[in-house]
């Protein structure tokens, strides 16, 4: 049995899917299975993953009618056979040591998550960004005590899990829809008794057109408040909803109206999401000024609070423009 099993899913990536595999074949844990979900391509993706598979054993490939990305998670999930659990999206690269010094670091603490950093790259190889979690390193922290955890970047692939968290939770990514890494992610935090971040850069994230981030469809933004109905339904039927009020009340204000107003005003200014989002706000949280999180926005994200309460959307994305 594999220690880690690796699921990507794979979908029209024709272009990239071979150097994400490559960047994982070459990691310096050799104890792993790699599961390359084909989530319907209509490209030569599958082809390329069956040839990839045809070169090193550790590889399977699924092929499956199109589910979407949450619906190709699941799928590796169910055919997973290691203890651990990573997730690599299939246009993204792994640093080739971070499988290792995730992995031993769990098994030393006893962690169920270890968490690592990562950057943003452009289609040039560009590095735009590094993101590093502002929390102690490379001790288990219980989720209770630190509840910055909460407010830690939700997406799925910077995270090696323990799989006993999925399957004893029987959380899975929903499919077909925007925003299914923080719907799951933080079900997950909730169920975690420890976690443990590293310091180590161990992932590659590319911005290409087409991701959500880039995405010109501004209509799909309303699935971020579809997003947060669901995470404070299953906060509230957890009976966890006011122990976690103040961080639910940030994640809020930070994803379903200051993040989500900033995509559909780069799209459209007149929008009638941008109301929404602050009304989504106003009514789950009235007293979100009072919030003992705001501190953590930085300058730029309290300007963009402040412009947007006055709904001086022109502004702002004149601003955004001149920024580029």
């Amino acid at each position: 049995m594999p220690k880690t099993s690796i699921v990507v899913p794979v979908y029209n990536v024709e272009q990239y899917v071979e150097k994400c595999a490559n960047s994982i074949l070459a990691q310096t844990d050799p104890d792993f299975e790699l599961l390359l979900v084909d989530d319907g391509s209509t490209d030569a993706s599958g082809t390329i993953c069956d040839r990839i598979a045809g070169k090193d054993a550790r590889v399977r490939v699924i092929h499956q009618p199109n589910a979407g990305l949450g619906g190709a998670r699941n799928t590796g999930i169910e055919a997973a056979n290691g203890e651990w659990l990573l997730f690599v999206d299939s246009d993204d690269w792994l640093e080739p040591e971070i499988l290792q010094k995730a992995r031993e670091t769990g098994e030393r603490t006893g962690a169920e998550l270890v968490m690592f950093a990562f950057r943003s790259v452009d289609e040039l190889g560009k590095q735009i960004q590094v993101f590093r979690e502002e929390l102690p390193k490379d001790m288990p922290l219980t989720v209770t005590e630190h509840r910055e955890i909460y407010l830690t970047a939700p997406c799925a692939w910077n995270k090696l899990y323990r799989a006993a968290l999925f399957r004893e939770l029987a959380v899975r990514y929903p499919p077909r829809v925007w925003y299914e890494d923080i719907r799951t992610t933080l079900k997950l935090f909730l169920a975690a008794k420890t976690a443990v971040f590293l310091d180590d850069i161990g992932y590659n994230y590319l911005l290409r057109e087409g991701s959500i981030t880039k995405n010109l469809n501004a209509d799909r933004n309303v699935e971020i408040l579809e997003a947060f109905d669901d995470i404070l339904s299953y906060f509230k039927a957890q009976g966890m909803f006011q122990e976690y009020r103040e961080e639910l009340c940030y994640l809020t204000l930070y994803h379903a109206y200051l993040t989500a107003s900033v995509r559909v005003l780069r799209i459209d200014r007149k929008h009638p999401l941008l109301p929404r989002f602050a009304e989504y706000l106003e009514h789950e949280f009235p007293d979100w000024r009072k919030n003992r999180y705001l501190d953590r926005l930085g300058r730029n994200r309290k300007l963009l609070l402040f412009l947007l309460q006055r709904k001086w959307y022109f502004l702002i994305a004149l601003l955004f423009q001149l920024k580029g």
